[in-house]
């Protein structure tokens, strides 16, 4: 599924039903996703990002800015506060799902290294979140592999984790294939450690029918 349309399916569900969902999606035509405070011209090479026409788009969460394709790996929880034993607060809620996947993949040195999941000192995925009154909602995209060649397109952002210093995105990334057999073995093992903790059942989206709800995912002009 393509990342906007992603998006757009989360606010909806996010803000339109009341149940909790995961969301796993496997590659995107590539985009490039910023979060909703996010300035293209402090964060994008611009005239390579409109030479390749790629599009670009703010998400409703708070967060960095990504490049995505058809090797990024998407995972999303939409929860609700009652549903865990954790504060909804995203301190907590990182934990939570660091050590998910700590406990589903079983990949040495993999550790939540301030807000990134990081395999020793390098980065293998990215989140942001969204905590509403009831419910709350951490998105991750996870690189699979990743192009060197679609990095040119970020710019080094003035903030970023103490981590990384200033190293290059060659330097600073890593990618889950190096670790682990396939995508598909990732997601497998996902789901036999959420089944620890909750009930979790398929989700007919042909037949849900989407409620009113405000719409702040949004393609960007530049």
């Amino acid at each position: 599924m393509p990342i906007f349309k992603q998006l757009q399916l989360e606010e909806a569900l996010l803000r339109s039903d009341e149940r909790s969902f995961c969301i796993i999606n496997q590659g995107s035509p590539r985009a490039i996703v910023m979060g909703i405070s996010g300035h293209p011209k402090t964060l994008l090479n611009l005239d390579s990002v409109k030479k390749e026409n790629i599009p670009v788009i703010k998400r409703f969460s708070g967060g960095g800015t990504v490049i995505v394709d058809e090797n990024t790996l998407f995972i999303t929880y939409i929860i609700h506060k009652d549903l865990l034993s954790i504060h909804p607060f995203p301190e907590p809620i990182l934990r939570w799902s660091a050590d998910l996947y700590a406990d589903a993949w079983q990949i040495p040195n993999f550790a939540l290294r301030e807000n990134d999941y990081c395999i020793g000192e390098k980065k293998c995925g990215g989140n942001a979140q969204y905590i509403k009154k009831d419910r709350w909602l951490h998105h991750t995209s996870f690189l699979w592999d990743y192009s060197e060649a679609n990095m040119k397109h970020l710019l080094l952002p003035a903030k970023r984790p103490k981590y990384r210093e200033d190293r290059p995105h060659s330097d600073f990334l890593t990618p889950l294939k190096r670790h682990a057999k396939s995508s598909n073995a990732l997601i497998e093992s996902l789901k036999k450690s959420i089944v620890k903790q909750l009930y979790i059942s398929d989700f007919d989206l042909k037949s849900w029918k989407e409620g009113p709800h405000r719409q702040s995912a949004h393609l960007v002009d530049l």
